[in-house]
């Protein structure tokens, strides 16, 4: 009798025990590919196919089993209690305010758990946003402050820090170079936004897991990935053109995907074309283009401008080209190849040719950058690993070059001063994440760099198109190595709080060669080497209460190596002035705080604030000096002051930041953000002076209207004055950049536009997106920006999907 009924169990069990099932997103059905299935020792583990489907011959019945997936709450459960239908269905955790972030470790992890403050920009908000260049997409986050001194640029500013203080990759490749310099970048110009599916940025050091130059903020960017299609190969993709009224703007874009159920490849394609850009009808006289100089019949003449709202000249055209493909032999292993290429037309320096001589003649007949020539290959293979050493491991090699010019010529002088310069820049990385079943992770990894700097001068005489050698601005083949390596921890303490901390060595190499420029400047030296390491470090905390209180503080440590620019350039930052080159030099470390508080109510309403506290020690910065005993050297034709990048100055720097994220209803929503931040610098001599790169204050709101085929969106964005106390003395020395005050002194004045977007989808195809932006014709200048923004401009654009 015992054997009969033990039979009818084992016969009426086994078939609610299932051997295969299906993991599902439990609101949309849609399978889930690569679920990490496992047991509670981890000692078994599997992984869901393309289909979503999972073989659990080898867990018992009596084991519990976790299904987790990165952005998805991990299920537990009994295998004898899975359901009869085979079905796992996992809920998705909420996107809208607590979204999954890569940057922070470089592997998935969800908002909430990252004590740092990190804000994203989908495919989607990019789509709608319609931005020109990657500059204008991180202008539009609200929470980045953009310089620009020419139409084809865009240097941003994160927290009182600017250019070779922030990081920017591109797809987990660092694109900084050993010639990031501390003046105004735009490289960022050279990243598609119409590629970029996704763009974070982290707001504040992120040295820890991207080494030098990571002190103020982490750009990174992430453009298209193939998609496999599961049953047969499928073709799919979109195609864009938009026309802007201010700069007669016109741009073309498109790009398709090509899937199968192992590989796929993504290919996209823009063109664009800038006219000279048109400022506002409102605003200081100061601004206005009156004159210009044009080439006729061998001669430069300075002619009056016919509309001084139009600055000329400042036009030019842009390509961009991203190719890649993904492979996946197995559910272990997943390979990717990218190529991204980027090149620009000569484009003007604007605010160099808007200075004049107190004679009232121009300085410059000339002053263009030549194309900005970016090239990036990228391999990469991803592996999935059993959980004893990692779950998955990502090995990334990566190859850039990039190319620059300068090209400057004065005024009624025939000698054009060409720089050109190239880096060749190869990268390895090997980054490793291993989580237990408590969702404590374990990140870590190496990396090593190496920059290689080409440099050439030279003069050309434009009437007899004679050549003559000239000084490098780099010393030619000099070099910048980095080898690192990085561990981060987060420990989850209870289902409340969670911890994160991390370790990193960099050890930075710098080799230079100054005998070509010495025949031109005597230096006191031939060569310069650099052997230093830093080691920095971070700890921080999230606290989430039942009622939606987050909380969340970090400490951390940043640096800067110095590079090739800082310890080699040999260039004019402006009229008078001369920097060489300064061998001696050492790493700037800052020292970071923060504390930061949100609240969320009912899923709709958020509002969140964040303070800041910055101490940059040993400082890069400019400093006047000599050289073989004399302080005034002539350069390029005119008696310049000697400077040189030195350590030794400290600054402090703090700050303010708001946000406001509100779902009014499924139509409606409300997003607002406020930045403040204030800085302090103390130089050598004890003088304390404000900090270059902070910014007035700044901000944006903005109200969103969805409903079936249409999206709406109403949106000012704001700055706040500087007088001319808040400027530092190399701002104060530049009036040519800023509107001039009763004391005829340099300040940048406030300013505020009103705008609105649109979209409107006339079927699943085809939508139309119609912005009109700085509605009342402002005229204004974001500070330190040696152009004015654009006025009154309609974009027009149409988008097709097949």
């Amino acid at each position: 009798m015992k054997k009969l009924l033990l039979i009818f169990i084992i016969l009426t069990t086994f078939p609610s025990i299932a051997q295969v099932v299906t993991v599902v997103d439990s609101d949309t059905n849609e399978p889930l590919v690569n679920v990490a299935v496992y047991n509670k020792s981890k000692s078994k583990s599997a992984v869901s196919d393309i289909e979503g489907q999972v073989d659990l011959k080898t867990f018992t019945n009596q084991e519990y089993i976790y299904f987790q997936s990165i952005s998805y709450a991990t299920l537990k459960i009994l295998k004898r209690n899975l359901s009869k239908d085979k079905f796992i269905r996992l809920q998705q955790q909420s996107d809208f305010f607590n979204p999954i972030i890569l940057s922070a470790s470089k592997f998935e992890q969800r908002a909430q758990d990252i004590p740092q403050k990190i804000f994203a920009v989908n495919k989607e908000e990019i789509a709608f946003n319609n931005p020109q260049t990657s500059a204008d997409l991180l202008q539009q986050s609200g929470q980045v402050f953009v310089q620009k001194s020419q139409q084809g640029g865009g240097s941003p500013m994160i927290r009182g820090f600017s250019t070779n203080r922030l990081l920017i990759t591109v797809d987990g490749v660092r694109m900084n170079t050993a010639i990031f310099r501390s003046g105004n970048l735009q490289n960022v110009i050279s990243i598609d936004p119409l590629s970029v599916d996704r763009s974070e940025v982290i707001l504040g050091p992120g040295s820890v897991v991207y080494g030098s130059d990571a002190i103020g903020g982490v750009m990174n960017f992430y453009t298209l990935k193939p998609h496999f299609q599961k049953d047969s190969v499928q073709i799919s993709g979109s195609g864009l053109l938009r026309y802007a009224t201010a700069n007669n703007e016109n741009t073309g874009h498109l790009n398709f995907n090509i899937g199968g159920e192992k590989w796929a490849s993504a290919t996209s394609v823009s063109v664009n074309f800038f006219d000279d850009l048109r400022m506002g009808s409102h605003g200081p006289d100061d601004y206005l283009r009156d004159s210009y100089v044009i080439r006729r019949d061998n001669q430069d003449l300075l002619v009056t401008n016919d509309n001084p709202l139009l600055q000329r000249p400042m036009g030019y055209d842009q390509l961009n080209i991203l190719q890649k493909f993904r492979y996946q032999p197995t559910q272990d292993f997943e390979f990717g190849l990218g190529l991204i290429y980027s090149s620009t037309s000569d484009f003007p320096r604007y605010d160099s040719l808007d200075r004049f001589r107190e004679s009232g003649e121009p300085r410059n007949a000339e002053w263009f950058y030549g194309p900005q020539n970016w090239l990036m290959t990228n391999f990469n293979i991803t592996h999935r690993g059993n959980g004893k050493w990692y779950d998955k491991a990502v090995l990334t090699q990566a190859y850039q070059l990039f190319k620059e010019s300068r090209h400057t010529r004065d005024f009624q002088n025939p000698d054009r001063f060409v720089n050109e310069e190239q880096v060749d820049a190869i990268s390895t990385s090997l980054d490793f994440e291993r989580r237990d079943r408590e969702s404590n992770a374990l990140f870590y990894g190496g990396e090593f760099i190496h920059n290689r700097v080409r440099s050439t001068g030279y003069i050309q005489d434009i009437d007899t198109n004679a050549f003559t050698a000239n000084a490098t601005r780099y010393p030619d083949g000099s070099s910048w190595r980095s080898l690192a390596a990085y561990a981060s921890y987060q420990w989850k303490v209870s289902s409340q709080m969670i911890v994160n901390t991390g370790l990193r060595y960099n050890h930075i190499w710098i080799d230079a060669d100054f005998a070509a420029n010495n025949a031109f400047f005597n230096f006191p030296f031939d060569e310069a080497t650099v052997n230093t390491g830093a080691l920095t470090g971070g700890i921080g905390a999230t606290y989430v209460t039942d009622n939606m209180w987050e909380l969340r503080s970090n400490l951390s440590t940043a640096f800067r190596a110095p590079n090739i620019d800082d310890l080699g350039k040999l260039f004019d930052p402006s009229p008078g002035t001369v920097i060489v080159p300064n061998p001696d030099l050492e790493a700037e470390y800052s020292y970071n705080g923060e504390i930061g508080i949100k609240k969320t109510w009912n899923d709709k309403f958020t509002l969140d604030a964040s303070v800041y506290y910055t101490y940059l020690k040993d400082a890069l910065v400019a400093q006047n000096d000599e050289l073989n005993g004399q302080s005034i050297i002539e350069f390029q034709g005119e008696q310049s002051q000697v400077q040189s990048i030195q350590n030794g100055e400290k600054a402090n720097i703090y700050g303010l930041e708001l946000g406001l994220n509100y779902k009014l209803n499924d139509q409606f929503s409300l997003i607002g953000h406020y930045n403040i931040t204030k800085g302090e610098q103390t130089e050598i001599d004890g003088n304390k002076i404000p900090v270059r790169h902070v910014a007035p204050a700044f901000g944006d709101l903005q109200l969103n209207y969805e409903k079936e085929s249409l999206k709406l969106g109403l949106f000012a964005q704001f700055n706040g004055q500087f007088d001319f106390e808040d400027l530092d003395p190399s701002q104060q020395s530049r009036p040519y950049l800023y509107a001039l005050d009763s004391n005829g002194n340099p300040y940048a004045p406030s300013w505020y536009t009103l705008n609105i977007r649109s979209r409107y989808s006339l079927n699943e195809a085809l939508s139309l997106n119609v912005t009109l932006e700085n509605m009342t014709d402002q005229r204004y200048r974001t500070y330190s920006s040696g152009v004015s923004a654009a006025g009154r401009n309609l974009i027009l654009g149409a988008r097709y999907l097949f």
